[in-house]
């Protein structure tokens, strides 16, 4: 089953359980994964489950901004539920990879750029993205990039 196919699912079942933010987190995912199938397009193409992925991995992303905003401005219930929706988003996406793992990546990357020239962190981004399908947070890439780099 796709991962388009469990949230419909979920949604379904969200919606006779009456369970208004899961109900309101499935059909904003299901939104967002529309309008990027119709914005491939005139048409409207089926997304691949890595493009679906991404999809959900970005609207994680907002939720955890938003939250971040909320907090800042001390709105601690609106952040409350930016978070609970990304923890929903969360529970459709493939587990993320620890600090170590991520290490162990840009290692590698270290490596191979190191035989042609100085990496530059840039690189090593991309490098760990591409490595593990994208299922990796940017900022803790850097993050981590940046300790191994001084």
């Amino acid at each position: 089953m796709s991962l388009k196919d469990s949230i419909e699912q979920d949604l379904k079942a969200a919606l006779l359980s009456k369970d208004s933010l899961k109900v309101d987190t499935l059909r904003s995912m299901k939104n967002a994964l529309l309008y990027a199938e119709v914005g491939q397009g005139h048409e409207r193409k089926d997304l691949s489950e890595e493009e679906v992925i991404s999809v959900l991995v970005k609207e994680a992303k907002k939720r955890q901004e938003s939250a971040d905003l909320y907090q800042q401005v001390n709105e601690l219930d609106r952040a409350k539920k930016e978070l609970d929706e990304k923890n929903i988003i969360e529970q459709y996406l493939p587990k993320r990879l620890s600090d170590p793992e991520i290490n162990q990546l840009i290692d590698r990357a270290l490596q191979q750029f190191k035989e042609d020239r100085e990496p530059n962190l840039g690189q090593i981004i991309a490098y760990v993205r591409q490595s593990a399908d994208g299922i990796v947070d940017g900022a803790t890439v850097a993050r981590l990039a940046k300790e191994k780099l001084r």
